[in-house]
């Protein structure tokens, strides 16, 4: 697909920087490049070479000096002539500059709309499309390396063989319905469906962990008040981000901050602790406290290891007992010998089993002396992932990407218990391709444009 019109955008993160980037791609790129740039070195213009020079109003006014780069189609981002000018960061010398480039005849880029060109125009799949997008939004090194693994066309190189497969028997099919009268060459049906499903619930199984590394996860710090929670939180992050004293009810309010924990992005909430008041304002934060953890993702119950359990402990437990939880036997450093940790714990054990609460893990922390830390971060990781990290970066991320996989193969079911069932052949063509429909929603082929828009409106402007 090749588009007339040439479009522009500031390329750059909104804000103050040392440089900013006015980005133009289209087959006007260049003509609007050389009407408002003025090389230091006259002469004409080389793709890929960097130019020094002044960015010009109309009249000839200097609007900012920057370097300027031409790169010739197809060998652009875009695969359209692409013009990119570099010039000072600030919002009102990059607001100008736009406005020079969409005055000799850019139109406001949309969001999205440069990956969008780009896959329009070939030069990546839909998958890497998204990609690009998981790249910029990464928190955690893991999830990086999943995004740049698929930006570099892993999932698509796996499909292709597996739309390879399903693309002989349902041809089969087909001509069966269409030639009802021909003799047509018998072909295999069950094998080839059996070992497209096997491959695409292969892709599925990976997106568990995938979806994780890339979204994150919300988990909730809850206890009784003084149970060291916010020092957990300060522990966790190693930096000073909620107040702890030795007041208890010191937390009033919920608190955020995003951890990587053992390569998982998560996002850490601190709590009130969750006990009866009569001070509105702590009530008003136990009621915040136990909207956090119906939304959470994870809970970590955080007790004092030094201190006997308590009926509070108990209620706290009850309302996880329909989520996963980790038990948090903190401020064991109080606890000098092995024999008083091991008390505490089976008595905490025992009043968690009476209120319906079984932890996926318990681990034995000090937030003061930093001990059980690792193993907390290890454990809150596997619980997430729903147990060891898987090794690779060649891991389905995408929740759509799951979901499409998810009915492919639910429809290579139906087409193989329908050909066991000897149903008839364009029953068993209808099967199939659904299926190839729903792979191709992973790699852009057939996707309609109302998908597209849907994806790409997610992008920022200039990217």
């Amino acid at each position: 697909m090749l588009y007339d019109d040439t479009i522009a955008a500031i390329a750059t993160p909104h804000g103050e920087g040392g440089i900013g980037i006015v980005r133009l791609s289209g087959p006007g790129a260049l003509p609007i490049l050389e009407r408002m740039f003025v090389p230091a070195r006259p002469g004409a213009w080389r793709p890929f070479r960097m130019r020094y020079g002044q960015v010009q109003a109309s009249g000839g006014a200097r609007v900012d000096e920057a370097l300027a780069v031409w790169m010739r189609a197809p060998r652009s981002y875009t695969a359209e002539d692409v013009a990119e000018i570099s010039c000072h960061g600030g919002p009102l010398v990059l607001r100008r500059v736009l406005a020079l480039a969409l005055h000799y005849g850019a139109r406001a880029a949309e969001p999205g709309e440069f990956t969008m060109r780009a896959f329009a125009n070939g030069r990546i799949d839909l998958a890497q499309a998204e990609a690009t997008l998981d790249v910029i939004q990464a928190k955690t090194d893991t999830a990086l390396a999943l995004a740049q693994a698929q930006l570099g066309g892993w999932l698509a190189a796996e499909l292709r063989p597996i739309r390879e497969l399903l693309l002989a028997p349902l041809a089969f099919c087909t001509a069966l319905v269409d030639f009802p009268e021909d003799e047509v060459e018998p072909q295999p049906v069950a094998e080839p469906l059996g070992a497209a499903l096997r491959e695409i619930e292969r892709l599925h199984a990976s997106a568990g962990q995938g979806i994780v590394y890339r979204q994150g996860a919300r988990v909730v710090l809850a206890g009784r008040p003084n149970a060291g929670k916010s020092s957990l939180l300060n522990a966790l992050l190693r930096a000073d981000r909620a107040i702890v004293t030795p007041i208890p009810g010191t937390t009033r309010d919920t608190l955020e901050e995003t951890a990587n924990l053992a390569g998982v992005p998560v996002v850490l909430v601190d709590t009130a602790g969750i006990a009866e008041s009569a001070d509105p304002v702590e009530r008003l934060g136990v009621a915040r406290s136990r909207a956090a953890l119906a939304a959470a993702d994870l809970a970590l119950l955080v007790v004092d290891a030094s201190a006997q359990a308590a009926p509070e402990d108990a209620e706290i437990a009850a309302l996880l007992a329909a989520k996963p939880a980790i038990l948090v036997m903190n401020k064991c450093d109080l606890l000098s010998e092995a024999g008083r940790q091991n008390d505490a714990r089976q008595a905490f054990d025992a009043l968690l089993s009476r209120a319906g609460c079984l932890p996926v893990a318990v681990v034995a922390t000090s937030a003061l002396s930093g001990a059980g830390l690792a193993e907390l971060a290890q454990a809150i990781a596997a619980a997430l992932l729903g147990g060891a990290p898987a090794h690779g970066d060649r891991m389905v991320s995408n929740p759509r990407h799951r979901d499409a996989l998810a009915r492919a193969a639910g429809h290579l079911r139906d087409a193989i218990a329908g050909h066991a069932a000897a149903l008839p052949a364009d029953l068993l063509a209808v099967d199939m391709t659904a299926a190839l429909a729903a792979i191709g929603e992973i790699t852009g082929d057939g996707v309609d444009d109302d998908l597209l828009a849907t994806i790409f409106s997610k992008f920022c402007i200039g990217k």
